[in-house]
């Protein structure tokens, strides 16, 4: 039987809500007759990697250190078959601003941004927003929406600017990017390995967030229960199929492996932009890409399962052996 380590925590802002979604993984695993182990870390090194009885492991950490290619550095160093994508694909996806010149360079549309001058924020007590108002305000590599700050108005971006100049002085290593607000539909293209073929990528249904007050934030995502999910929304067939094929494009250029969720806005006319990608999306009770993977015929047991047959397919194991 396969012996499965799922991994949480991690020291980043998102490690509570890395610690929902291990256990659902966790739990996923245990369904679906895997011998399958959580633990909870912080910053493993290669030697505490390399001490782990486990032949696969699956790591579910969100935040620079567990999805940002410092983790993946170390497993792929250790040998160990593990889930999700390398370090490369990981590092660049957790740059926003990299994902959008990327994007960008395929032709894939993304609101105008620039990153925040932390140094000038620091010196003054007001600076002016390189990007006409409304901004949306967001740290370059974090996830889970931490850190999110919409300012539609000048005294909403000076809140802002108070907010965002003490995390820097606390965290002088975060950056932050203002990105020009677009209004529109929030949506979510979700992305696996297929099961006829590992290597290859497929599109799942895509998902509509409908928060009920407000912006899909952090608040809103893990802390309220009255955000409407609609999988497969009614949306013009040609823009689905555009959506999917393009978050597949930018994927396939980032050299994702596995599993990924690329979100966009849709506006009234129409027209869509791509906002970011993220490598290891949640598994929470309510992440999205277990929802649009349930949609496509794969409930959480065998989507893990899938995963780690994936995982032990890219490291040469014969995965049906060992399942």
């Amino acid at each position: 039987m396969t012996r499965v380590l799922v991994l949480g925590g991690g020291p980043d802002a998102e490690r509570e809500v890395s610690i929902a979604s291990a256990n659902g993984v966790h739990r996923g695993c245990l369904d679906a007759g895997l011998d399958a182990t959580l633990l909870i870390v912080d910053t493993p090194t290669i030697s505490d990697i390399e001490s782990w009885d486990c032949d696969v492991v699956f790591p579910v950490l969100h935040g620079r250190f567990g999805e940002g290619g410092e983790l993946q550095t170390r497993l792929e160093q250790s040998g160990i078959p593990f889930v999700g994508s390398g370090f490369t694909a990981a590092a660049l996806a957790m740059d926003k601003l990299a994902t959008k010149l990327l994007a960008s360079r395929l032709g894939i549309p993304t609101p105008e941004a620039c990153v925040l001058d932390g140094t000038a924020l620091l010196k003054d007590a007001h600076i002016r927003s390189p990007i006409q108002l409304p901004i949306v305000v967001k740290p370059v590599h974090d996830g889970s929406s931490v850190g999110l700050h919409i300012c539609r108005d000048e005294s909403r971006w000076q809140a802002a600017q108070s907010t965002i100049r003490s995390d820097i002085q606390q965290h002088p290593q975060r950056t932050y990017m203002i990105e020009r607000y677009r209004p529109g539909r929030e949506l979510t293209a979700s992305v696996i390995a297929s099961p006829d073929n590992p290597n290859e990528l497929i599109a799942l249904p895509l998902i509509e967030i409908a928060p009920k007050q407000g912006v899909y934030d952090y608040e809103a995502k893990y802390q309220r229960n009255d955000t409407v999910y609609t999988v497969n929304p009614q949306i013009d067939p040609e823009i689905t199929r555009s959506i999917q094929t393009q978050a597949l494009r930018v994927c396939n250029a980032i050299g994702v492996r596995h599993l990924a969720r690329a979100d966009f806005l849709l506006d009234s006319d129409g027209s869509w932009t791509m906002l970011e990608v993220n490598t290891m999306p949640g598994f929470t009770a309510t992440s999205l890409l277990p929802k649009a993977a349930g949609a496509f015929g794969l409930p959480m047991p065998m989507f893990c399962e899938h995963l780690v047959r994936c995982a032990l397919s890219a490291s040469g194991t014969k995965a049906n052996q060992m399942l």
